[in-house]
């Protein structure tokens, strides 16, 4: 009697944690989307049913990833020989892996409802708000070009007045795969009653194995991204708390608002010139810290090529992202791939995060960060997550001066970062700290044309290459004055300079740290730290 109380309180115990992860993944999503302001407009269509609808789906995924674990022989068989030696308890939670498979489906098919349902309102408000000639917002929102060819950017996934919800449903392919895995799981779930099980055992082994389309429209029904967002170089340009209002002026020369842009649910990817991909990815389990880095497979490209890539993003960000610059066969296939905008998404596998120097940027009162090309993408996460501790008023940074070189080969790389460093110059301005971050741009390839145009309009407030406060600098740094200028500025503190570049400029900063490191040891000291993979 004591060992059945036992375990029937363990699996109680089993069954709320696994009831309680799918209120909190739905909650939380729930909120994500009632409250986040990337999907203000969204939700001036369709309501609070987009939030039920990307909630349930995140359970749908979750318990879907759960499902075929109760039912894999092997993998029992493997437990039960590593719990050996565990306790009687924990191996007798093993027995019950029939019923734990079967109120995860019920749990798919509550979600499944919830899902579609939400979608059938939301459906029908994007319907009657594209029908709508009364010029309100969701009309307007709902107009929006779906041509990206001319500058179009769409929220509305029925484009004309003529478009049926039926249609959409049937050429989209989120539509099309989710009649898909919703016959394939009324037909799994019919067969699996107790009478086709005992008398037609084959029809109910049969449809189950419907479970590998399911599995495949999982995987691609989000591809075609008809639940959008505002992007958030958008948001950054006309933030929806502050435009939605003044919607009749967008197209106003003298607005500040401009019409929104939008774009799919991730995964995200950003073309930025210079044939850079920006590649953006959740966070499910990974945990990072600024400067570090990660390795990157594409089995649809090679099932054995790792490339390293620095992480971009801040460790405060709910995703994180690298920087991808076309610089070989592997890199510009890649591109190749994520730029066919009509074909599935290719998988991305990822190893890491791994550690490098610039983790220890923050440990250092005063850093000098230097990049070139492609090497800013370690103070790119540096910087953000500079940003982000700003915002939260932490207290516990220690650094309280960073400069940063940034040298580029050509001036369409400097738009890489351009809205990042536009947000740390208005925030630093907003909090008085205008002088802790100097940062110094340098163009090495150019022309005297850019040096002409960019000297007749040096008086203006803004730099004609960058669109930035700080002007940019023509030919390279030099080290010898930079260095100088540091350690007059900072005769007591020790100062990190780190580098992600080539050998040559390592070379010169490393002599540099030496030369003007003092011999007195309360006086300047420079630390050389490099970027190695």
């Amino acid at each position: 009697m004591g060992n059945w109380v036992v375990n029937h309180w363990f699996s109680v115990l089993f069954l709320v944690v696994w009831l309680g992860l799918n209120v909190f993944l739905f909650v939380d999503a729930f909120l994500k989307y009632e409250k986040a302001d990337k999907y203000y407009y969204t939700r001036k269509i369709l309501g609070s049913t987009l939030a039920c609808a990307r909630a349930s789906a995140l359970c749908l995924n979750f318990n879907s990833t759960l499902i075929l674990l109760p039912v894999c022989r092997n993998l029992l068989s493997f437990l039960r020989g590593t719990c050996s030696f565990c306790s009687r308890t924990l191996r007798k939670q093993l027995d019950h892996n029939l019923t734990f498979h079967k109120l995860v489906a019920y749990m798919i098919c509550l979600h499944t409802a919830i899902h579609i349902i939400a979608h059938l309102f939301n459906f029908d408000c994007y319907s009657r708000s594209r029908q709508a000639t009364d010029g309100s917002l969701a009309s307007i929102l709902s107009s929006l070009s779906h041509d990206e060819k001319k500058g179009g950017s769409w929220l509305n996934p029925i484009q004309s007045r003529n478009t049926t919800v039926e249609y959409v449903t049937f050429t989209s392919i989120a539509g099309l795969t989710g009649v898909i895995m919703t016959i394939a799981l009324i037909l799994m779930v019919t067969s699996a009653t107790e009478f086709i099980r005992r008398s037609y055992f084959e029809v109910f082994w049969y449809t189950h194995h419907l479970f590998i389309f399911y599995i495949l429209g999982l995987g691609i029904h989000g591809i075609g991204g008809i639940v959008r967002g505002q992007t958030e170089e958008s948001m950054n340009e006309s933030h929806p708390r502050k435009c939605a209002e003044s919607f009749e002026m967008w197209d106003d020369r003298d607005s500040h608002c401009r019409r929104p842009k939008f774009e799919g649910h991730p995964p995200e990817v950003v073309m930025h010139p210079s044939k850079v991909l920006e590649l953006q990815m959740n966070k499910r389990g990974f945990s990072m810290e600024v400067g570090q880095y990660i390795f990157v497979n594409c089995p649809s490209i090679s099932l054995l090529e790792w490339h390293p890539f620095t992480l971009t993003s801040a460790p405060e960000e709910d995703f994180f992202s690298i920087h991808i610059r076309a610089a070989g066969d592997w890199t510009e296939n890649l591109i190749r791939a994520f730029e066919q905008q009509y074909s599935p998404i290719p998988r991305i596998e990822v190893d890491g995060p791994f550690g490098t120097a610039s983790e220890d940027v923050f440990q250092y009162e005063v850093a000098v960060l230097v990049g070139a090309g492609i090497g800013v993408t370690p103070f790119a996460s540096i910087l953000k997550s500079i940003w982000y501790k700003f915002q939260c008023a932490d207290h516990n940074l220690k650094t309280k001066k960073i400069y940063f070189y940034w040298i580029c080969r050509e001036t369409g790389a400097f738009s890489w970062f351009n809205n990042l460093l536009t947000s740390l110059e208005q925030e630093m301005e907003e909090l008085g700290k205008v002088g802790f971050l100097n940062y110094r741009l340098f163009l090495t390839g150019w022309d005297s044309n850019i040096v002409g145009h960019a000297a007749l309009n040096f008086d203006k407030a803004t730099d004609i290459v960058t669109g930035l406060k700080q002007k940019t600098s023509f030919g390279r740094p030099m080290w010898d004055n930079e260095f100088s200028t540091i350690a007059t500025s900072h005769p007591k503190s020790v100062v990190g300079v780190f580098l992600c570049g080539p050998r040559t400029l390592a070379k010169s900063l490393r002599k540099c740290c030496h030369r003007y490191s003092s011999l007195d040891p309360r006086k300047v000291q420079f630390y050389f730290n490099k970027e190695n993979f």
